[in-house]
């Protein structure tokens, strides 16, 4: 009981947060782009007559760009995002030490 009133008088703002929120919004910015890619291609080319339509390989050419090489280009790009600007943290309950490290290695 004595350690949760502590608690309750020692708020911590936990610097995770911050780092979540921006992966979170970068996911959801690199998935709105594949949307609008795969939108583009598939209904800017592949909305005219289907004896105008040029090949690629064999397939449509809006349906290749917007499906074969968005798919190619977005998991690159989704590789690359990981790997460049996410950090691993740690998930356990931190103290307040713990959090200023952690800010420090965030920044």
């Amino acid at each position: 009981m004595k350690e949760t009133v502590e608690r309750k008088k020692e708020f911590i703002e936990d610097p995770r947060y911050k780092q979540c929120n921006r992966e979170a919004l970068m996911g959801a910015g690199l998935g709105i782009a594949n949307l609008i890619w795969w939108f583009g291609w598939g209904y800017g080319l592949g909305s005219g007559s289907p004896s105008e339509y040029t090949y690629i390989m064999g397939f449509p050419a809006w349906f290749f760009m917007s499906s074969i090489v968005g798919a190619i280009l977005f998991t690159v790009l989704a590789v690359i995002m990981v790997s460049k600007y996410f950090k691993e943290v740690p998930l356990e309950t931190i103290n307040k030490k713990e959090a200023e490290a952690i800010q420090q290695e965030l920044e």
